[in-house]
Formats: structure tokens, sequence, C-alpha cells
């Protein structure tokens, strides 16, 4: 990419988020609700759980020093499955007006499952080694997936106000393209995060998995 299209593209990034800054503020709350929710959820849970929880992240990490080589594509294959489902499901409810509050509870929950395996991760391997472990298994596509999230939700809350605000069938059209092909745009980045988690960060994670 030349520095011409590198600064468009920024310029644009720069300002598709203060267009909508409000909205985007609006989704990190929840996001950063959802992460506290999870953390908040391995703190407070009995030790039942807790301890499937050890046992489960134990046997994660002694299957990835016991395997000689891990079969990358099955592994993308998947991730990559689970981020188009992702993909639809915030497309197919931003596209409805009684789906948004269920767009708000995927960004929730999707900060819950991060600040849940950011809590058990610390929880069973203490304080430095969790957050080395968490660093190198989710940083880099998080990089990626976080963003890519908070502008589908995004998408899904101006197509409800513009909507709202026009209910002419031409404007309903044209908004739900606007829509469906930035929501394919987020996929794109989406699978380019399940590329990275597979090819860099699970690979990085096995080099360095003798130290947990």
């Amino acid at each position: 990419m030349s520095k011409n299209k590198r600064r468009l593209f920024i310029q644009t990034i720069k300002e598709h988020v203060l267009n909508n800054k409000k909205e985007y503020i609006i989704v990190s709350i929840l996001f950063v609700i959802g992460i506290f929710l999870g953390v908040f959820f391995i703190n407070n849970v009995n030790e039942e759980p807790k301890i499937q929880i050890t046992e489960y992240l134990n046997q994660f990490v002694e299957q990835l020093k016991n395997t000689e080589t891990l079969n990358n594509i099955d592994l993308l294959k998947t991730s990559i499955g689970q981020n188009i489902i992702l993909a639809i499901c915030l497309w197919f409810f931003g596209t409805t007006i009684i789906g948004i509050p269920i767009v708000f509870g995927i960004v929730v929950y999707r900060g819950f499952c991060l600040g849940y395996t950011i809590a058990a991760a610390i929880y069973v391997m203490g304080i430095s080694k969790g957050i080395l472990f968490i660093f190198i298994l989710l940083l880099l596509q998080n990089l990626l997936i976080i963003p890519a999230i908070l502008a589908l939700a995004v998408s899904g809350i101006k197509l409800y106000k513009s909507i709202t605000k026009d209910n002419r069938k031409e404007n309903v059209k044209l908004e739900v393209v606007r829509h469906t092909v930035f929501s394919l745009i987020m996929l794109g980045i989406l699978i380019l995060s399940s590329v990275i988690e597979i090819f860099v960060s699970t690979n990085i994670l096995k080099l360095c998995i003798k130290y947990f």
C-alpha cells in the first residue's frame, strides 16, 4: 500500500470514528462492562467451577507441550467459522430494529468471554505467567477482533437510526446495502484475525509453552 493510500485509509477510519463518536462510546462501554462481568464471575464463583477451569487450562497447556505439530488448517477452519457466525449475527440483527438489543448483548458477551479468559488464566497461573499467557495467546488477533466487533455494532446502530429517521423504501435499501458492504469488510478483518491467531499467536505460544 502506497503512502497516499495509507494516509487516505487512516483518514477514512478517523472520520468514520469521529462521525460516530457517540455510538462507539456506547458499544465500548458495553464491551468493558462485559469484561468486568467476566472477571467478576471468575472471582465470585464457588470452588467447583474454579477446579474445572484449572483442569481445563492445565490440560490445554499439557496438550500443547506434548503436541509436536499443530493441525493449523483445522484450527483455522474452526476459527474462521466462528468469526463468520459472529459477523453474520451482528449483520443480521443489525438490519432489524428489534435486533439492536441483541447486538448490544453480543458485544457484552464478547467482552465477558475476554474478561473470563483473562481472569481464569491469572487465577490458574498467577499474575505474571497468566498475563504473559494471555498476552501471547490473545493480544495480536484482538487488536483486529475488538475494533471489528465494535464497528459492526456501530454500523447496526447507524442503520437503525437512519431507518427510523427516513423509512422510505429507497432509503432503507440503500442503508441496508451500506451496512452489508461494511459488514463484509469487517468480516474480512475478522478472517485476517483468525489467520493471525492460528499462524502467529498459537505458534508463538507453542514455542513458549515450556515456560508455563
